[in-house]
Order: C-alpha cells, then structure tokens, then sequence
C-alpha cells in the first residue's frame, strides 16, 4: 500500500495542511496520508493539556476525505514525539518495504540535522518538503537524505496567526471547535 504520513504539532490543523496532503495525494498517487498528532513536539514549547484538543480538530478536519487517517501514535505515547519511533512504528504495522513517505515543511526540514537520531531516520524516510512563501533550501546541506521539494501554490497561513484571531481562518469544523471549548485565548 502506498501510503504517506503527516506529522506534525497542527495547533491548530489549517486550510495549507488538507491542501498539502491533497497535493501530494495527486502528484504522487498514494492510496492515503496519515495524519499524525505529535503529543508533545520535542522541539517546540507547547501545552501538553491541548493535545487532546489537537487531535480532535485533525479528525474533525479531515473526516470528509475518506484517503485521509489519523493515528494516535503519538498522541498514546503521552510523551515526547519522536519521529524516529513513530516511523519504525509506523512501518511495522503497514509491513512497508523500502522508505516511508513522509510530509515536511521547510521550516521543520532544516532544522532536521537536529532531530532525535537523524542518522537512523534518514534512512527510513523518504521527505516531501512543501517550501513556505520564499523559503529556500541549500541542496548541498542535505545530500544525506532521500526528499524531493514539491512545487505547490502555498497559502500563507499560519497556525500561530490562527491562534490569535482565536480560531478565525480555520476550517468551519475547526473554527467552532476553538470556540466551544475556549481554546487560545
């Protein structure tokens, strides 16, 4: 089966994340993407008493894509998220042979050298960066990894900005999930 994860912190998940996993749907013709809720990022300072709420609003978000899944992987570990454990996980349960393919942004991809033994998933993944608006990648400081960086139409928005208009420019699902329960403010 030729499946593709999305890992990430998606706090909150936004228009740019469902239109990255259609795109890379399409261009690459994988029969799903996984959606997979870090409970607590290991590079990022976040309130672990939301990731209840993170994972919600991805399984509210994608649940009228049927090639779209979420994984509690990482949201049952109710620790550190690693990337590295998640894969191998990952790639037991689906018996995959060869690299799992695995949705990254420019922002997290460069900072990849920096991640739990990187050395270890380099070899288990193959990365399809999506660039935000202006960012660029020096090839040469990544001839270690298999990735490809994807052309896509980008839409600038950002979790962060979400967050502070309180849940406005999310999805509908979404939007009134930060609402009813009083996220962000």
């Amino acid at each position: 089966m030729a499946i593709c994860i999305f890992p990430g912190t998606f706090n909150p998940i936004h228009q740019a994340h469902l239109r990255m996993a259609e795109f890379a749907l399409q261009e690459f013709g994988f029969e799903k993407i996984i959606f997979i809720p870090s409970y607590i990022p290991p590079h990022k300072d976040i309130n672990k008493n939301l990731a209840a709420h993170r994972y919600n609003m991805v399984k509210l978000a994608i649940s009228q894509n049927n090639k779209f899944e979420i994984s509690d992987i990482e949201y049952k570990s109710e620790g550190k998220s690693y990337s590295l454990i998640t894969v191998q996980k990952i790639i037991s349960e689906y018996n995959i042979n060869g690299r799992l393919n695995f949705i990254i942004g420019t922002d997290a991809f460069k900072d990849i050298k920096n991640w739990f033994h990187t050395e270890e998933l380099s070899k288990l993944v193959h990365f399809i960066v999506f660039p935000r608006v202006g960012d660029t990648i020096d090839k040469d400081d990544y001839k270690e990894y298999s990735y490809e960086i994807v052309s896509m139409p980008m839409i600038n928005i950002s979790s962060t900005e979400i967050r502070q208009k309180h849940g406005i420019g999310a999805e509908k699902e979404v939007e009134e999930y930060i609402k009813s329960n009083d996220l962000y403010d």
